[in-house]
C-alpha cells in the first residue's frame, strides 16, 4: 500500500520539478494536486 503511494507521489514531484524548470507552474500545481488525490485513494 505505502509503496504504491510513495511511487505515485515521488513520480509526481519529479514531474512537477521538471515543469517548474520550464516555467509551467500551473501544470506543476495540477500534477501535484492530482497525485495528492490519487494518494488518498490508494
Amino acid at each position: 500500500m505505502y509503496e504504491s503511494m510513495y511511487h505515485t507521489l515521488f513520480s509526481a514531484i519529479t514531474n512537477a520539478m521538471e515543469m517548474i524548470e520550464w516555467q509551467e507552474c500551473q501544470g506543476a500545481l495540477f500534477c501535484l494536486e492530482k497525485a495528492c488525490l490519487q494518494g488518498y485513494s490508494i
